[in-house]
């Protein structure tokens, strides 16, 4: 054994095993009997081989690989989902590859097919949207392996795991137009399918307590830079015609980042006090709400809770498979989220 062990092949050969003995092990090391399972060990001690793990998943009917596709890496929201999801396959003897489609239909699809190529054993993906040729695409694909879509649902069909923006929206909104003045909605660039089911919520909570909504006049745009443009388009608005009303609602907090960051700018002051000019809320509860100035009042979804059932129905599905994906019946499930109330509303 002081030779260096390169493949699969020579470790077999320097432990006195079959190459298919071998195979078991790294595919189940359960599988094999306890004094073979001691003798690989020892030989992996002794020669520090280690399998190429890419090769042992290609050659497995069904690999322990799991795909994570979101539109934004480095959004803190994603970044909390993955890392609960990563987290418990990890427990679960699976590996994680993540990938951002960076909001993009044609990444979004490339990412899937490295993972059918990958001979990935299913994915977790939040989905951007894209016309009915990439939908068509991506229902096509989800037919040779399981996909979990979460934060937006793909269809009716699929399963999926969110946000009950009805719930959490809902529970803002209301709060909001109870302070003698309606909120004014501050909508979020139309590159995500959680944007229309929030304004929806706000414009239904609106209605249903006898008020007019009220939308923030924006400029249109397709970016991701949630911040960037709520604080530019901010500062449009305080140069022409201003805020329709004083209480603000923005639809996620990263558009309310950008609000705050503007209105402070300006000298505006931002609170429930008698002296201040305007109120501003979000949706989300970012690691950085609480450290705004003033703190945000927002909506607290559970990633945490989101990521566990997503990875929990993607396993699920894997440990008992369809015959045929679509005899599956749907299963969505929504989470609903708390009000978090700071100093900002």
């Amino acid at each position: 054994m002081t030779k260096r062990v390169r493949t699969m092949e020579e470790f077999a050969l320097a432990v006195g095993l079959s190459r298919p003995t071998v195979s078991k092990y790294f595919q189940d090391a359960g599988s094999v009997r306890p004094k073979i399972r001691a003798r690989i060990e020892q030989g992996l001690a002794a020669t520090g081989f280690r399998p190429n793990l890419f090769a042992v998943n290609l050659n497995r009917r069904r690999s322990k690989i799991v795909g994570l596709i979101f539109p934004n890496s480095l959004d803190p929201f994603y970044m909390g989902l993955r890392r609960r999801i990563e987290t418990q396959a990890t427990e679960s003897g699976y590996l994680s590859f993540a990938f951002s489609s960076d909001g993009r239909p044609e990444l979004e699809a490339e990412a899937l097919e490295t993972l059918a190529r990958l001979n990935a054993s299913g994915v977790v993906m939040a989905p951007v949207g894209g016309d009915a040729a990439h939908r068509a695409r991506v229902k096509a694909l989800a037919r040779t392996m399981p996909i979990v879509f979460v934060d937006s649902a793909f269809d009716a069909e699929e399963a999926f795991v969110g946000t009950d923006n009805g719930q959490t929206m809902g529970l803002i909104t209301d709060y909001l137009t109870r302070f003698g003045d309606r909120p004014c909605y501050f909508d979020m660039p139309p590159v995500t399918p959680n944007g229309p089911a929030r304004r929806a919520a706000y414009e239904a909570t609106m209605r249903r307590r006898g008020l007019d909504p009220v939308f923030v006049p924006l400029r249109p745009s397709l970016t991701w830079d949630f911040e960037r443009y709520a604080f530019e388009e901010t500062r449009h608005l305080l140069a022409t015609e201003g805020f329709p009303t004083r209480i603000v609602l923005c639809a996620n907090d990263r558009l309310a980042f950008g609000v705050l960051a503007a209105l402070n700018q300006a000298g505006r002051r931002i609170g429930i006090g008698p002296d201040c000019d305007m109120r501003v809320a979000g949706h989300d509860n970012q690691p950085l709400s609480d450290y705004m100035w003033p703190p945000l009042t927002t909506v607290q979804q559970n990633t945490a809770e989101m990521g566990r059932i997503a990875i929990e129905m993607l396993l699920a599905r894997l440990e008992a498979p369809a015959e045929d994906p679509q005899d599956r019946p749907p299963d969505h499930r929504l989470i609903p989220g708390e009000l978090v109330l700071r100093a900002s509303a």
